[in-house]
């Protein structure tokens, strides 16, 4: 898969793997895991440039006497998957030209 496009699904999955609770790093890579390979190494560049969007914002609680950082999606993020899932509809209809 194209880079470009690898890193514009990921960004999405992230995104969508935080609309249903607050996360953080190790369980949004296991949520994402199932659809895509994610590592750590990736994984984080993406949060902080979600955060720097105002598509997510962080906060920290403590976790078996440390603190961890949680990933919450914000309401532009929540704006931004909206945005991707029309933007899928033209990339399918891509895909089926292509594809027929």
């Amino acid at each position: 898969m194209d880079a470009q496009l690898k890193k514009g699904f990921l960004e999405m999955l992230v995104l969508a793997s935080l609309k249903v609770e607050p996360s953080y790093g190790y369980k949004i890579i296991q949520d994402v895991s199932n659809v895509i390979d994610i590592k750590e190494s990736t994984l984080y560049p993406i949060l902080k440039r979600l955060e720097q969007q105002a598509f997510v914002k962080t906060y920290t609680e403590q976790h078996q006497s440390r603190l961890r950082k949680y990933y919450m999606i914000t309401t532009l993020g929540r704006l931004e998957i909206e945005k991707a899932r029309k933007d899928y509809q033209e990339i399918e209809a891509i895909y089926r030209y292509i594809l027929r």
